[in-house]
């Protein structure tokens, strides 16, 4: 077959799709860079109706000719025929690493000879043919294009007039809506003036009918106040009269109100002078005997207490014959006291027999009640006591019933002011049990007696109490710092002696009277032999010093018995202390305290000896101290 043809081919191509040539050259090139790339790969694309016409449908309508040009010829002396391009042929979305392998049948077996050129020039013709029909559909394409771009651009400025016709129609839009707005900002103006008025109406219109209703009530409401007024002119009238009787009833009944408390008063000045009479008469000092029960239970048989007489106790002591010729006596040792209290007598029954002297403290009267007797006797237990209230001793039970009384005192117009204080006679020492602070650093005591004939100690707590929990809470503070030890006799005896004082000042502002008393309750140290305490060291010094002021209180008492002129104070700490309460303005009273054990007798004895003497002592009327 002749090659004229061919080359004629290839030359209307060159000049009827030179723009498409100028858009291939750069693909050509591509292709030609990828042909040197894959040389060693024998594989080559099948040019024809198999595979070029799918990869041309797969394209886009824009790129058909780039597309159609891509095809590949295997094996072909000219490098102008174009190659199809490995990624241009590659299916959207895989990998071109993948596409770049050609997928042809029969690799090798559709390679056209060397010598076969009429068949490469069928196939350039075939190639030929597709790009004319292509670049023909292009033209026309574009042909179609450039009159649809006139018939737009004429649609663009017809556009932009009718753009410019509604802008200035907008603009006068504008201006008229600017005038619109004020004229509807004033209607608004209007619209809310007038629902403000309607509204400002409505609230009159209702409130006038609410002030004809009130005023309709009103009117009703003055006629009836009328009609009441006239009833309570009557009433008052009738009111009145009744008041000046009344007026003339309680001015009868405050001069009888007046008078009843001059009676009372005169009442209470009766009672206080009858009863320190009673008192007298029972004498100014007076004694107690108190036996304690025994440890094992049972009663003692050296002690005997008549059933018929509360005021007597016999000891009753077996005496060996010495000859042993006649048989033992019994030689029996008669006392007799104010008062007897056996093995049975609980606390209130003991106190209820000196509540009539503790009522005299508040009378004016100075008033002293102590214990006496041997350690372990029951001196601490009857004074103090125990926390509850029926084992509550003597001090305790008097405080309450100081304060109870000046709180019905208070009736009649009587104040009180109490103060506390504690203290105790130590070897001879004072001490403050009320004291607080270091031990170091406490101070020292010494007894004064004032012009007015007061004892007063110094640098000793003097506590202000207004309430009997106070005072028990003091109580409970000289509890734990007395001095106590271990004896033979007692696992916890009393080594000094301890005294309470209760200052009392009354005033009655209405009858322009005062009162000043002292309540003074002491707790003594037990006396003891030292043959039968076996005390030693600090035991012997302390019983030493107990048995001196011990016996300084029996000279002091037998003095005044016998109406000494000088009565011995100055000779002991605790007779010092106490000399106003001993002396001839006060009431006293002394427990004696004594063991029912058998190996006692003898202290028994001694105690109830020395309770006798005092019980014997006369020292004379006390008198009240008021103004």
């Amino acid at each position: 077959m002749s090659r004229l043809p061919v080359m004629t081919s290839k030359r209307v191509l060159t000049n009827s799709n030179s723009e498409n040539a100028q858009v291939m050259a750069p693909a050509q090139k591509k292709m030609r860079r990828e042909q040197d790339m894959h040389k060693p790969q024998a594989a080559a694309t099948v040019i024809g109706h198999r595979q070029a016409p799918v990869a041309a449908s797969r394209a886009p309508h824009s790129e058909s000719i780039r597309t159609a040009g891509a095809a590949t010829v295997a094996v072909g002396p000219s490098r102008g025929v174009l190659k199809r391009s490995t990624a241009s042929a590659a299916p959207r979305g895989v990998n071109p690493k993948q596409a770049a392998v050609p997928k042809t049948v029969g690799v090798g077996a559709s390679r056209r000879k060397p010598w076969d050129l009429k068949g490469k020039v069928n196939d350039m013709e075939d190639k030929i043919r597709n790009f004319q029909t292509k670049a023909r559909s292009v033209n026309e394409e574009m042909e179609a294009l450039k009159g649809s771009l006139s018939h737009s651009q004429s649609r663009v400025s017809q556009m932009e007039k009718e753009v410019e016709q509604q802008r200035s129609q907008i603009s006068k839009y504008e201006i008229e809506l600017q005038a619109l707005s004020h004229v509807r900002q004033e209607l608004e103006k209007v619209s809310s003036d007038k629902s403000f008025l309607q509204k400002e109406l409505s609230n009159l219109e209702e409130k006038y009918k609410v002030m004809e209703t009130l005023r309709d009530s009103q009117e009703t409401e003055l006629q009836a106040l009328k009609m009441k007024l006239s009833v309570q002119e009557s009433t008052m009238t009738r009111l009145q009269s009744t008041l000046r009787d009344r007026e003339e009833e309680v001015h009868s009944l405050k001069e009888m109100v007046a008078e009843q408390k001059e009676e009372l008063h005169t009442g209470e000045m009766e009672r206080r002078r009858l009863h320190n009479t009673i008192q007298e008469l029972k004498g100014n000092i007076r004694v107690f005997c108190r036996v304690r029960p025994l440890v094992s239970g049972g009663l003692s048989k050296h002690i005997q207490l008549p059933a018929s007489d509360d005021k007597s106790i016999v000891l009753a002591k077996t005496e060996e014959s010495h000859t042993g010729k006649v048989a033992d006596t019994q030689k029996n040792y008669n006392f007799s006291f104010d008062r007897v209290f056996g093995p049975q007598a609980s606390q209130q029954e003991i106190f209820e027999e000196i509540s009539l002297l503790v009522q005299s403290a508040l009378d004016g009267y100075n008033v002293c009640v102590f214990a006496y007797g041997q350690t372990g006797s029951g001196k601490t237990y009857t004074m103090e006591g125990e926390e509850y209230d029926d084992t509550r001793g003597v001090i305790p039970r008097a405080v309450q019933q100081v304060f109870k009384a000046g709180q019905k005192l208070a009736a009649q117009g009587w104040e009180f002011t109490f103060t506390a204080s504690f203290v105790e006679i130590y070897n001879e020492t004072l001490r403050d049990l009320l004291y607080t602070g270091k031990a170091s650093k406490r101070p020292e005591h010494e007894i004064r007696k004032m012009a007015s004939n007061e004892v007063t100690v110094t640098n000793l707590t003097y506590e202000k109490v207004y309430t009997e929990d106070q005072v028990q809470g003091l109580i409970a503070v000289a509890k734990r710092n007395r001095s106590t030890a271990q004896t033979s006799q007692n696992d916890r005896s009393s080594r000094s002696h301890s005294v309470f004082q209760l200052h009392i000042e009354g005033v009655n502002a209405g009858r322009d009277v005062t009162c000043k008393s002292t309540l003074c309750l002491v707790d003594l140290a037990g006396s003891e032999r030292m043959m039968k305490s076996q005390s030693q060291g600090d035991r012997f010094k302390e019983m030493t010093a107990i048995n001196s002021s011990l016996s300084n209180l029996g000279i002091v008492i037998t003095s005044l018995a016998n109406k000494e002129s000088h009565i011995p104070y100055r000779n002991s700490k605790l007779t010092y202390l106490l000399q106003g309460c001993l002396g001839g303005n006060s009431k006293t009273l002394m427990f004696v305290n004594i063991s029912p054990e058998s190996d006692s007798f003898g202290e028994t004895l001694n105690s109830l000896r020395f309770a006798s003497k005092v019980n014997d002592c006369v020292i004379g009327t006390a008198s009240s101290n008021k103004k």
